[in-house]
């Protein structure tokens, strides 16, 4: 079982991501990518087995609670107990490195899903049969991306109270600046690290952002400071995100890890579709 992987392995990894992931087969390398690639405050590994992959991390912030990031075993390689093993060798290194919990849970900043797709059935057995409890529910939102996503007539009435929104391009570090100061850190990696975000301004304050593509291919997060909102500047931030990944070749986004339900339904017409079941249980 391989640890530590180059850019061969881990172009393997994908690869089976790809083959067994199949609600997730088109981002599958990309999300590989991705959680080999997290803050640099996390300790991670991966352990690769013919037809396998595991990939699991400790965050600094709570260095006790170990997270088994993702599972994927190739349809080919099933039954032959490929992942109850690297589950098993996922939660050594936990041990190893201080953790006394395990979970099937995402690790914000940087994680595949919330916790298991219920769809991925196999997966949540497998959980319970080596001793996990669920412990939470998470939802998803889907957005469609055919939908009406213009805001110019909200972007003038903004302007007529003095807000502006722009595209971060330079200036994105103060968008950054902005979520460490009213949110987390962890939302703070999320913007530095999308692929598009966009930020709502007045009179030189940031007032609100919304990001996308921290996450490979999903919308989120977003945020508007209390000052700002009642005026209407989240669902055009959620828009003009949308908007680019339709631009990108989207023709959904998953909007991740979802709160206000209704928010989002009113906004763009986004149905609660994928739901997660979050695991733990503790390491002996």
């Amino acid at each position: 079982m391989v640890a530590d992987l180059g850019d061969a392995e881990l172009a393997e990894a994908g690869e089976v991501a790809r083959a067994a992931l199949i609600l997730d087969a088109g981002e599958a390398p990309a999300l590989v990518r991705r959680l080999a690639a997290p803050p640099a405050s996390r300790r991670w590994t991966a352990l690769l087995t013919d037809g396998g992959v595991a990939m699991a991390s400790l965050s600094e912030k709570d260095p006790e609670a170990g997270h088994i990031d993702l599972l994927a075993v190739h349809p080919g390689a099933r039954g032959a107990g490929r992942g109850r093993a690297l589950v098993r060798a996922a939660e050594d290194w936990l041990r190893a490195q201080g953790a006394r919990r395990a979970r099937f849970a995402g690790n914000p900043p940087c994680y595949a899903w919330p916790g298991i797709d219920v769809r991925y059935t196999a997966a949540a057995c497998l959980a319970e049969r080596l001793g996990y409890e669920q412990v939470r529910v998470a939802w998803n939102m889907t957005a469609d991306l055919s939908a009406d996503l213009s805001a110019d007539d909200d972007l003038r009435r903004l302007a007529g109270q003095g807000v502006r929104v722009h595209a971060a391009g330079a200036d994105r570090e103060r968008v950054t600046a902005f979520t460490r100061e009213h949110w987390n850190e962890s939302w703070a990696w999320e913007v530095a690290n999308a692929a598009g975000v966009h930020y709502a301004e007045r009179d030189g304050r940031v007032l609100g952002f919304a990001a996308w593509g921290a996450r490979p291919a999903w919308f989120g997060p977003m945020g508007t400071a209390p000052e700002a909102r009642g005026l209407g500047v989240g669902g055009v931030l959620l828009r003009r995100c949308l908007a680019d990944q339709r631009a990108a070749g989207q023709r959904t986004a998953q909007i991740g890890w979802v709160g206000p339900l209704r928010f989002y339904s009113r906004a763009v017409g986004a149905r609660a579709e994928r739901v997660f079941w979050l695991y733990g249980r503790e390491l002996a």
